[in-house]
């Protein structure tokens, strides 16, 4: 079995919050050379952006970043990568949102690591502490068993504390996640299931399914750009550390 590690980016222009997010120019370029650059430090065999919009192939491959034509109709960015690697010969396959700018390389290495040394893992994903009270449905969080499988993702605040209840800790759920390739290929042969429906939230399709997710923790940060706001914050965060 080839242990070949793939990092793919999915990337699409017409977003509805923020339409060409990751050609929206951050730190003297777009944004989607920051997460470029971020994945190709990283120990994979490969990374590649897979869009259906020729401006961002052009920007990508421009920069000598490898960038692959997808279909139009995908219906998630989990979608897009499945055809992505269909024609490498990636077993271990990184999906990074397009949008993680300062997502950290060694969280990429981490989650390549934990799937090379244990191959009965069909899927792994991120989870860093979240302070409960800063917490919106925008954010969403993932709780985990002692075997640190993902038990239910939810943008419900949980687990949910409840009066006289004991606290425990809250934690917020990353959207990188790490597959092996069948498991891939079976994620995107499934159909949305109710869950999925009901919380927008497309892993929960793999739970649904009886798919286990391991939850690799971390105490590093990232700001996903959702809006133009948060393209502002990470700016900050970036000169930040420029200092």
């Amino acid at each position: 079995m080839s242990d070949t590690a793939a990092v793919v980016i999915p990337a699409r222009y017409a977003s509805s919050r923020f339409p060409g997010k990751p050609l929206a120019v951050l730190a003297g370029k777009p944004m989607i050379l920051h997460v470029c650059e971020k994945a190709a430090a990283s120990s994979a065999d490969a990374v590649m952006v897979a869009t259906d919009d020729s401006r961002i192939f052009d920007a990508v491959s421009a920069a000598g970043f490898k960038a692959v034509m997808t279909r139009q109709d995908h219906p998630s960015g989990t979608d897009r990568v499945c055809e992505a690697v269909s024609g490498t010969d990636a077993e271990i396959v990184i999906n990074v949102q397009g949008d993680e700018p300062l997502i950290p390389t060694s969280v990429i290495d981490e989650l390549i690591s934990l799937m090379k040394g244990h191959p009965e893992l069909d899927m792994a994903t991120v989870a860093v502490p979240a302070v409960r009270d800063n917490m919106t449905e925008n954010n969403v969080k993932v709780v985990f068993g002692n075997d640190r499988m993902a038990l239910y993702f939810s943008r419900a605040p949980i687990p949910f504390l409840r009066s006289g209840g004991v606290e425990a800790p809250m934690w917020l759920h990353w959207g990188i996640y790490a597959y092996r390739r069948a498991a891939l290929e079976r994620f995107v042969s499934l159909p949305p299931g109710r869950l999925e429906n009901c919380e927008k939230l497309e892993q929960l399709r793999a739970l649904e399914n009886g798919m286990k997710i391991y939850v690799l923790t971390s105490n590093l940060s990232s700001i996903g750009v959702d809006t133009p706001e948060d393209l502002v914050k990470a700016e900050a965060k970036i000169k930040e550390s420029m200092r």
